[in-house]
C-alpha cells in the first residue's frame, strides 16, 4: 500500500501561513533564490524521490505551484532546478468540483469524493504520494485520517494568529527530528 505524505512549512507555533495567507516569513519563501542550506536541501530531495505523485488542491494549482515549478525547471542554473524537474514529470492530481478540464501537462483532476478517491490511489503500484497544500484541503486529509507520514519543516518564526491545518486534536507518533544550518527544523510523524 502507498503511502500519503504531507511535507509543508510551518511556524513554531502551528501556522503555515499568516492569517493573510502571506508565506515571506519562512526561511524559504518559494522564491528563486534558495536559502535553505545544503544539507536540508538534500533532505528534501530524497523526499521527494520517494514520491511519483503530487496531490493538490485547486487553489493552490491555480494560484501558480505548477507554473512556478515548471518555469524553475527551464533555468537549469537554478539550483531548485532538480526539484521542480521531478515535479514537472510527476503525476499531479489536483481536486476540484469546478475545474471542467486541467490547465496544465502531465495533470489530471478529481472531482468524485476524495477519501474514496485517494484510498484507490493508495490501493494502487508505484512509489509514495505527497501533498502540499493548500490549508483547507490539507486540513480535510487530516481530518478523514488520510495522512500517513507528516513532514514538518519547522521555520525558527511564530506568528501568534495564521492559517492552521489542524482543526481539530490529533495524536502523532514523532519518529525523527532533525535540525539544519539555516534554523529549519524537520519533525517527522506518524499518524
Amino acid at each position: 500500500m502507498r503511502k500519503l505524505k504531507l511535507q509543508v512549512q510551518i511556524s513554531v507555533d502551528g501556522y503555515i501561513a499568516d492569517e493573510n495567507g502571506h508565506t515571506d516569513w519562512l526561511i524559504w519563501p518559494w522564491t528563486e533564490e534558495w536559502t535553505w542550506d545544503t544539507d536540508l536541501r538534500q533532505y528534501f530531495y530524497e523526499l521527494k524521490d520517494s514520491i511519483d505523485t503530487v496531490l493538490l488542491s485547486r487553489k493552490m494549482a491555480q494560484e501558480g505551484f505548477i507554473d512556478h515549478w515548471s518555469q524553475i525547471a527551464n533555468k537549469p542554473s537554478n539550483p531548485q532546478s532538480i526539484f521542480a524537474k521531478k515535479i514537472r514529470e510527476a503525476k499531479k492530481i489536483v481536486f476540484s468540483r469546478t475545474l471542467k478540464k486541467s490547465e496544465w501537462d502531465n495533470t489530471i483532476l478529481a472531482k468524485e469524493d476524495f477519501i474514496k478517491e485517494i484510498n484507490n490511489l493508495k490501493a494502487q503500484k508505484g512509489k509514495d504520494i505527497i501533498v502540499y497544500g493548500g490549508a483547507t484541503f490539507v486540513s480535510s486529509l487530516i481530518d478523514a485520517g488520510l495522512i500517513d507520514e507528516f513532514y514538518l519543516f519547522m521555520n525558527p518564526t511564530s506568528l501568534g494568529k495564521g492559517l492552521s491545518i489542524f482543526k481539530d486534536r490529533h495524536k502523532l507518533k514523532l519518529v525523527d527530528a532533525r535540525s539544519f544550518d539555516c534554523g529549519v527544523a524537520v519533525l517527522k510523524y506518524l499518524n
